[in-house]
């Protein structure tokens, strides 16, 4: 395989920059998107590939094998580092939670668009496997999964709509089983569903600009609809289309978007399935979805994500869970500065919280604000605002030069855990919280020791001219 080979995408019509191909393009120009010309097989042999460059550019592949009589080319890796959520966003790795924030709290209502490229193709009771190349991921796990869909459902009785992402294993034919936690606001709406003797109307789209994903990974309340929030991180309202078979609105320029319904009252057993801290949990029986139309492009590209302890994964929760943290955290403590759930910690167990010139007790306060929050938080971290949380080294020199274990490390034993948490027993977990902000009696001098400013200005320019920096 030549990881030297860049690919290009041909740029979209200005209408259609809410797409995953405009991504791609602006990928392809910043030479982050290579594309694989070797035959690769669904089953294990692309997961592999996406493995061993988790952390490189983005790959495309456009040979298949395995894939029924799908043709589709697949691609993998796109969002797996904050540059690249920041240049999905339109803004920069310091600015990007901010923004995020914004558009959470200024959402914008969607533009309903009467035809759209996702529905250029439709094909009626698909067969999954024939259909579209899902791949198999890890040796232990019970098949294929669809790993990239963002799941659109409403209640029909309450009208509240929710966005989401979960995997979809195939049961063969029109059928699959959705993974979802029963507190994910999902399999509230289906239970929801199901008590009044019905089934749930889902869209699942594939394929689709990173805005989309971003917002499908919030945590936000009941009823808080996610998908104005992805027009918002775009700077416009959202292009959406209703599916063909039901109300449910859908991104117009989505890859795939499969049309079917929830049925809360169909167990399935899904055995091992990896989780993001890069382990296989067994979590019982699921739910099951049946799929009674598929929409596509008529040159789709069907998106993977990486699942299980890869950067993607952890990243797509983690930048969104950081910046639903940070709105609640300032309640409590308005000197919160920025919020961090990095990959070190999966992107879901460990939070950093940067605070501007705390005052006694803040810290902790901030730490039980999180754990409060977000159940998943395992290990909160407070940080001053001269340390980048997203950055680790700087994080455990904090902890290193400004915690005393004795005084500042909090342990609250026997918390009840999330399931997928890897150290659970008996539904309980034990949490840590370290203050590792600066203490005035602690040190008459906290100043670094470097050179002046003005010498490292000339320093940069020196080094510039070398192309050294």
């Amino acid at each position: 395989m030549d990881l030297r080979a860049q690919d290009t995408v041909k740029p979209e019509e200005a209408a259609s920059r809410q797409s995953m191909r405009a991504f791609l393009s602006v990928l392809a120009d910043a030479g982050d998107l290579v594309s694989i010309p070797d035959a690769v097989n669904l089953d294990y042999d692309l997961a592999a590939c996406l493995a061993e460059a988790d952390s490189g550019p983005a790959l495309r592949f456009v040979d298949v094998k395995g894939s029924g009589t799908s043709t589709l080319p697949i691609v993998g890796n796109l969002l797996n580092s904050l540059p690249r959520f920041a240049l999905a966003m339109g803004s920069t790795t310091r600015d990007m939670q901010a923004a995020l924030i914004a558009a959470i709290e200024k959402p914008l209502p969607h533009r309903l668009v009467s035809s759209a490229p996702s529905q250029e193709r439709i094909i009626s009771t698909p067969s999954l496997l024939d259909e579209l190349p899902i791949p198999r991921f890890f040796e232990k796990e019970g098949g294929p999964y669809i790993t990239a869909g963002a799941i659109v459902a409403k209640d029909r009785a309450s009208g509240q709509t929710n966005l989401s992402i979960a995997r979809l294993m195939p049961l063969g034919g029109n059928r699959a089983f959705v993974g979802i936690a029963p507190n994910h606001h999902l399999a509230i709406l289906a239970r929801a569903a199901h008590a009044r003797g019905e089934t749930l109307d889902i869209a699942v789209c594939i394929g689709n600009h990173p805005a989309v994903l971003i917002a499908a990974c919030l945590y936000l309340g009941l009823g808080d609809d996610e998908l104005p929030i992805a027009g918002a991180l775009l700077g416009e309202p959202l292009e959406v289309i209703s599916c063909t078979q039901s109300d449910l609105l859908v991104p117009a320029h989505s890859e795939c978007v499969l049309e079917g319904k929830l049925d809360a009252g169909e167990p399935f057993v899904e055995g091992p399935v990896s989780e993001f801290h890069g382990m296989y949990e067994t979590y019982g029986a699921g739910i099951v979805a049946t799929f009674s139309r598929l929409t596509r492009r008529h040159d789709a590209t069907f998106q993977v994500i990486l699942p299980g302890y890869h950067p993607e994964h952890c990243l797509l929760g983690g930048v969104a869970i950081a910046a639903g943290l940070r709105r609640v955290v300032r309640n409590a403590v308005p000197s919160v500065y920025e919020v961090a759930v990095g990959v070190g910690g999966a992107g879901r167990l460990h939070a950093v919280v940067a605070l501007s010139t705390p005052r006694p007790g803040e810290a902790r306060k901030a730490m039980f604000a999180i754990w409060a929050a977000v159940n998943l938080i395992k290990q909160v971290i407070i940080v001053d605002d001269d340390i980048d949380p997203w950055n680790p080294i700087e994080v455990e020199r904090a902890c290193a030069t400004r915690s005393q274990p004795d005084r500042d490390h909090v342990v609250i034993p026997g918390v009840r855990a999330d399931r997928s948490e890897p150290l659970e027993q008996g539904g309980t977990i034990t949490k840590l919280g370290i203050d590792a902000t600066r203490r005035a009696g602690d040190r008459e001098d906290w100043d670094l020791a470097r050179p002046p400013a003005a010498a490292l200005a000339r320093a940069r320019d020196i080094l510039s001219r070398h192309k050294l920096i």
